[in-house]
């Protein structure tokens, strides 16, 4: 399960909430024992050929046994995925109230729908822990422990193989929990490897052909793709000998209570039912191994949980002296360097820094360009200026007040930000640009209809509106309208039109447009910015009047900072 803050690895869900789901789980499982049990015992006294009145109570016992199992198992399973659902919504709000202060600057290199993916999935691996281990691990033991009393009634000695049938099987499912998770800590770290060799082949393939590097990346993928094929066959092997192994403690316990069972002077359907019963323990017994690596992907995802989660926010919000009160508000940086890495300053000094110290002044309707290498800390500047982060060096100030003494939220709501990879939400169009408006929301109905097209067709995506049959109410996303990468940077930039901040902070905004619809849709955001102070990242130039002058970061040609 998860955490609230600072521990993770905690179930918000008390466990006794799975009481209920254990009892109905036992019972499911008994009632299978019984099934079995009984059948058998019914099949060598009917060989017998009693007066068939004697058999009534068998024959009723068997049906009962049959509908119950299946009624009880629905049951158990409607109510644990009741508790293990309600956890998961909870969970899932928490995580993504404990991730807002963290993005970006504490997601490394991974993209936002990556990261969101990957925590989806861990959530999900730590409520089902609960339903696909917790609950089936106590319910074998329920089962066993009851049946064991029973048959003890008749022979001590053959529940006493169930007891050791039990513990040997608890002996297999904690090795399958560490082969699991050792195969699972080796799967991850070769499908990294995988990912690694494949995106820097696929990013830099023109580099590597160029230098004559082609055989050498193919032999990376290779030698990659094989670690991993191996580390699957190793889990594989893992999960082979787990079930291997709780089958033939099965059939060997079986056999064991067979030999304790020719010893005893009891009846022969007695002799059938105690034969039998190992047999029917295996429906409680034989999930252990699935139990287990429910287990070892829980463990894994809540190691992983906790290294995002519990990393040191990127902005510290101090006690708020003052308020921002301009709608465009004015910036300036002092002397300003940050890291994305949460570590404390180093005897490198600035050397440790992805932005190295910088001066920028950024009075109200100013209109800048920053520019730079790969790596020089564009993007960090403008992280910076959106309160992102926080500077490690120098200061951020707005309106003349560092920005670490306002209120987040203030700064915030006046800067708009588009990157380089716009998202698009599955809904409608209205609701995709409506998503920045400002809350409350001062318009409605057609004067807000009015100002969403309006931020399209400053944007450039008039022509492309023009021509939506549905209008605003056009859905996006799979399976609806899909967007050209074009299409998604123009939204983008139509969103943060509408919006109305008084700050702009454009991402590389056009790098997936050619140099007429690029120097085109600048011009029209340009012109659509009118007194809003306008900060864009780009490799190329701008067309001229879109911005009043140009700032490098990072180091020079030469290599000097």
């Amino acid at each position: 399960m998860t955490a609230a803050t600072g521990t993770t690895s905690r179930p918000r869900t008390p466990l006794r909430a799975y009481g209920a789901s254990v009892l109905l789980g036992a019972a499911a499982t008994l009632s299978g024992v019984a099934l079995t049990a009984t059948s058998g015992w019914l099949v060598v006294r009917a060989s017998e050929r009693p007066v068939v009145l004697t058999l009534l109570t068998a024959v009723v016992g068997v049906r009962a046994f049959g509908i119950s199992r299946p009624l009880l198992r629905w049951a158990e399973r409607v109510r644990s995925h009741d508790v293990a659902l309600g956890d998961l919504a909870r969970a899932r709000e928490d995580v993504a109230r404990r991730l807002v202060p963290l993005t970006p600057a504490r997601l490394g290199r991974r993209h936002r729908a990556e990261v969101a993916g990957a925590v989806v999935d861990d959530l999900t691996d730590l409520t089902e822990a609960p339903v696909r281990a917790g609950v089936p691990l106590a319910a074998a033991a329920v089962t066993v422990l009851a049946t064991a009393g029973l048959t003890a009634l008749v022979s001590p000695t053959v529940a006493l193989v169930h007891v050791a049938l039990a513990a040997a099987l608890a002996g297999v499912t904690l090795l399958a929990v560490r082969l699991e998770a050792d195969g699972q800590a080796r799967l991850e770290q070769a499908r990294a490897e995988v990912l690694r060799v494949g995106e820097l082949v696929a990013l830099r393939r023109r580099d590597l052909l160029a230098v004559g590097a082609g055989t050498d990346a193919r032999r990376w993928l290779d030698e990659a793709q094989a670690h991993w094929s191996a580390a699957v066959r190793r889990q594989a092997r893992g999960r082979a000998l787990a079930q291997g192994a709780a089958v033939a403690l099965l059939g060997g316990a079986t056999a064991a209570a067979a030999l304790v069972v020719a010893r005893l002077d009891v009846a022969a359907p007695v002799a059938a039912l105690l034969v039998l019963t190992p047999v029917a323990l295996s429906d409680a017994l034989t999930p252990l191994a699935d139990a287990a690596r429910s287990l070892a992907r829980a463990r894994a995802a809540r190691r992983r949980l906790d290294v995002l989660l519990d990393q040191p926010p990127a902005v510290v919000e101090r006690p708020a002296h003052d308020t921002v009160t301009s709608p465009v508000p004015h910036l300036r940086l002092e002397a300003a360097g940050a890291r994305w890495r949460p570590t404390e300053p180093t005897a490198a000094g600035a050397d440790a820094l992805d932005l190295d110290p910088v001066d920028l002044d950024l009075p109200p309707g100013s209109r800048t360009l920053v520019t730079g290498p790969n790596g020089g800390g564009k993007s960090t500047l403008l992280a910076l200026l959106a309160r992102q982060l926080d500077p490690a060096t120098g200061r951020l100030l707005v309106d003349g007040t560092d920005a670490r003494d306002l209120p987040l939220a203030d700064l915030r709501s006046r800067v708009a930000v588009v990157d380089d990879e716009p998202w698009v939400l599955a809904t409608s169009l209205r609701e995709n640009l409506r998503i920045a408006r400002p809350r409350p929301e001062p318009l409605d109905g057609p004067d807000l209809d009015a100002r969403l097209v309006r931020g399209l067709r400053e944007a450039g995506l008039g022509p492309w509106y023009d021509d939506l049959p549905a209008g605003l109410d056009t859905r996006l996303g799979t399976g609806d309208r899909a967007l050209s990468g074009g299409e998604r940077t123009r939204l983008g930039l139509a969103r943060a039109l509408v919006s109305e901040r008084g700050v702009l902070l454009l991402d590389e905004p056009v790098a997936h447009l050619d140099a007429g619809t690029a120097a085109q849709v600048m011009g029209d955001v340009a012109a659509a910015a009118g007194r809003r102070t306008l900060v864009v990242v780009s490799h190329d130039d701008l067309p001229a009047g879109v911005v009043d002058r140009t700032v490098r970061v990072g180091p020079s040609e030469d290599g000097t900072r």
